[in-house]
């Protein structure tokens, strides 16, 4: 074993790995009978039907997943009386978003860590136990990530492949790549000693990217991809619960304001970078609730699994700074559209409402016993994943990432597209 393989061993320890996986929690009886989840993309008009039924109480109900980020019961004859556009069709004709590309760590990672000698990967069972085919594809969730709905709800495609797949097309580069590397952060030490691309490893991704576009499709392509694109960035968590509250050299050298100001500086070089490349339509998403995420709760909550009020008073402050830069980059370099997105308010409120958006447990994930597994530990999973807010310890299951990515299309795709 190298010495990146057991720093990057450390930091999985610091995810929550000393307990050895108990027995199965007993689930309670609800069961999905059927899930219908399908996308018709039409030259002008994008329309989303989704439904999920039920055995509840022995009445058969369809949950829709959410509509303008609610989610609604309807019975059989309301949804088919009642056929639902999806709420972005007026907004997004087509080519107005050419390709997203996405930059950051394990939330929107659909696989680049595969291609790594790193144990942050995934690419194993049970992940993607509901992707298609049930297949493994390395990212770190039962299913699609956010960075697959994106792209789904825009009617670009499926899916976001990850640039190091060996056998991305034309099509597929033109339409957008994902340069995201779970394990990795704002801090250069996070991804350091992950052995994960860093943030400046992705940049320098990303240029080699712009060349292939250009060589395979001309520089207007590149430059319409460049103008006319969607850049997604999603990073922070690890670099609060592995970097920061788990190794001295940040710990005992930055207090909190400090450190959320060494991590402001790597997210606004990089987005500046960003824009300095040609990007101009960027969304950036905050940290979450770190300390409510099951597996700091087990570590960190005591006795009850209470959130981790320091965890989260980090990334709320960090939130806070990254917001303010976010505009002020927005409103002083020329024609940038770049907007923060809420990470953090609305997953903690499907943490604390589960019954709100539809789900039954928040506190543990459907992974093991949920209080700890994560990555390799993960042997065995609950019977019904959409109960859920949580995949596993430390990351959302599909539905979960379905609901934040439609309240950020609904709320900021207006100005972006403007």
């Amino acid at each position: 074993m190298t010495v990146h393989h057991l720093k990057s061993f450390a930091i999985l320890l610091c995810w929550g790995f000393p307990f050895f996986p108990f027995l199965c929690h007993r689930r309670n009886d609800r069961t999905v009978l059927y899930r219908n989840y399908r996308v018709i993309h039409q030259k002008k008009h994008t329309y989303l039907h989704r439904s999920f039924n039920f055995v509840t109480r022995g009445k058969l109900v369809i949950l829709t997943s959410y509509i303008q980020s609610c989610h609604v019961l309807l019975n059989a004859e309301q949804f088919a009386s009642n056929q639902l556009s999806f709420p972005l069709e007026k907004r997004v004709k087509a080519g107005i978003v050419p390709a997203v590309i996405v930059f950051g760590d394990s939330i929107v990672d659909t696989g680049n860590n595969n291609y790594l000698e790193t144990i942050f990967k995934v690419n194993y069972p049970p992940y993607g136990k509901d992707f298609f085919g049930g297949q493994p594809t390395g990212r770190f969730s039962n299913g699609k990530v956010p960075s697959d709905f994106i792209v789904e709800e825009l009617g670009i495609k499926e899916v976001l492949r990850p640039y190091l797949d060996p056998s991305l097309g034309i099509e597929d580069l033109l339409t957008g790549v994902n340069f995201a590397s779970g394990g990795g952060g704002y801090d250069p030490l996070t991804s350091e000693l992950a052995s994960v691309i860093s943030l400046e490893e992705q940049i320098e991704l990303f240029k080699e990217y712009i060349e292939k576009v250009k060589s395979m499709a001309g520089e207007e392509a590149a430059n319409t991809i460049l103008s006319k694109g969607l850049f997604i960035v999603a990073t922070g968590s690890n670099d609060v619960t592995n970097t920061y509250f788990n190794n001295p050299l940040r710990k005992y050298h930055f207090d909190f304001d400090s450190y959320t100001s060494l991590m402001l500086r790597s997210a606004s070089s990089f987005l500046q970078d960003l824009y300095n490349l040609g990007a101009r339509r960027i969304g950036v998403f905050g940290v979450p609730p770190i300390g409510c995420l099951p597996s700091q709760r087990t570590l960190k909550g005591g006795t009850l699994r209470a959130c981790a009020g320091n965890y989260n008073e980090l990334a709320e402050l960090f939130n806070t700074k990254l917001s303010m830069e976010i505009n002020s980059l927005s409103h002083n370099l020329p024609f940038a559209r770049m907007v923060y997105i809420d990470g953090y308010y609305l997953p903690l409120d499907i943490i604390q409402n589960p019954a709100k958006y539809g789900f039954d447990v928040s506190n543990i994930g459907c992974c093991g016993t949920g209080t700890i597994e994560v990555a390799f530990l993960c042997k065995y999973t609950c019977t019904n994943v959409s109960e859920y807010v949580f995949w596993d310890s430390f990351h959302f299951t599909e539905n979960a990432y379905r609901i934040i990515v439609g309240d950020f299309l609904n709320k900021h795709m207006n100005y972006l597209l403007k």
